[in-house]
């Protein structure tokens, strides 16, 4: 006969085996896909919780060395990683060598591994061979290299099978290639922005067929990875911008273009977002923003004198693409300085120096906090709030111009020759 003490010692026991359940539970239905630059959409905000806003190297669940170096972000899907490096060792034909791995994010093993052998080319001193982040639908995924002489968009399963490869020409350009993929249904996006013949070109993603081509203006090379524009009841968008082009809207089926803008003055790096209902876009060049435009979406030909709300020439980022959450907008400048904007009318809230390191990742907010790493790998977090408040400053310990990922529980920095793991806390 069970006794009192050992009936209330059994509900105990099941009570706690029934609360680790529903925590099991909760960590396996938390997976939030990171699929993409900035991920959904491009939009850089997640809602996982728990995650430290002041950390040092005992708190990652784990820190891996990647051969060779770069900048692009990695992408999650469910239980794989994928990230992209370049080294100058090993390649064919005396080049440089792309690779591409797949990791488990739990742990950082490596699942698979792909060497792909490029030329060597020009680059800028802040960029580097791997600078585009790959996307994934979760059946495929899509990584964009180039060098001088092509640039290559290559389709492959998760298992890291090769499903299509294209050839798109040459890509000349001052600084070397940095943009991203995007997809939209059954479309694979990609600029060419370059300093020649340029385009933005939509592909079949099952057959990597073009299904359209859109010409671009010529005048300096473009960073710019495009965003979709869903709103409900209305049609879907394509937001792209360069310099030559501007900001411009199309049909993101057929690529026919609804409405655009005059051209930027200067060249544009930065992505554009949604603010408030308005496109923001940046442009800059020396380490600095010039120009930022806020337009309305719903014009049609050329909006540039009917649908641009309002310019703002100060305070402004030109690698960095800014950031809206909370109703507000934050712009994390090159310099490490921030302003907190309000969307609608422009007003400046406030603006802070948290960096005194220059800054090429983009900023990303995690449950209404702003994480940004500086070029030294200093991790800046601030509150994504109308008052300013620095919520802590820590060191990945090796530099980065890279933006962070956030997928399951987890927060993942790519620095230059490494990959770091946060996990958040209960």
């Amino acid at each position: 006969m069970i006794s009192r003490i050992d009936r209330c010692f059994l509900w105990l026991f099941a009570s706690a085996a029934f609360m680790v359940s529903i925590a099991s539970t909760h960590a396996l239905n938390a997976q939030d896909n990171w699929t993409r630059f900035r991920g959904s959409n491009g939009t850089g905000v997640s809602d996982l919780k728990g995650v430290p806003t002041q950390f040092d190297a005992d708190d990652f669940a784990w820190n891996i060395e990647l051969p060779g170096s770069g900048h692009g972000s990695a992408i999650v899907w469910e239980d794989q990683l994928f990230v992209t490096s370049a080294t100058e060792t090993g390649a064919q034909d005396g080049g440089e060598q792309r690779l591409l791995f797949c990791l488990n994010p739990t742990n950082g093993k490596e699942i698979w591994s792909l060497k792909l052998g490029f030329n060597t080319s020009h680059k800028h001193v802040k960029n580097s061979f791997a600078s585009s982040t790959p996307c994934t639908d979760g059946k495929l995924l899509f990584v964009a290299f180039a060098d001088d002489q092509k640039l290559i968009l290559d389709a492959y399963t998760l298992d890291g099978e090769r499903k299509w490869r294209r050839i798109l020409g040459a890509f000349t350009s001052q600084h070397g290639f940095g943009v991203s993929p995007t997809l939209y249904q059954d479309l694979v996006i990609l600029p060419k922005d370059m300093m020649g013949s340029s385009s933005v070109m939509a592909f079949d993603k099952q057959t990597g067929d073009t299904v359209w081509t859109i010409p671009r203006k010529v005048r300096k090379t473009s960073y710019a990875t495009p965003m979709i524009l869903e709103r409900p009841g209305k049609p879907d968008q394509l937001i792209t911008v360069s310099g030559a082009s501007g900001v411009t809207g199309h049909d993101p089926l057929t690529g026919e273009e609804l409405w655009t803008t005059a051209e930027f003055p200067k060249r544009t790096v930065a992505s554009p977002i949604l603010a408030a209902g308005n496109i923001i876009a940046t442009d800059g060049g020396g380490g600095k923003g010039f120009d930022l435009w806020a337009i309305s979406p719903d014009g049609t030909g050329d909006v540039t004198s009917t649908h641009i709300k309002y310019k703002r020439t100060k305070e402004l980022p030109y690698v960095p693409t800014p950031l809206y959450v909370n109703n507000l907008l934050f712009l994390w400048s090159d310099k490490g300085i921030v302003s907190c904007v309000d969307p609608v009318t422009s007003k400046n809230l406030w603006t802070e120096r948290v960096s005194k390191t220059d800054v090429s990742a983009s900023p990303i907010c995690i449950d209404g906090k702003l994480y940004c790493p500086d070029e030294d790998g200093n991790v800046s977090v601030i509150a994504a709030a109308k008052e300013f408040k620095l919520l802590g400053t820590s060191s990945l310990g090796d530099p980065t111009h890279a933006t962070p990922s956030v997928a399951g529980e987890r927060v993942f920095f790519r620095t230059f020759n490494r990959l770091i793991c946060l996990e958040a806390k209960p």
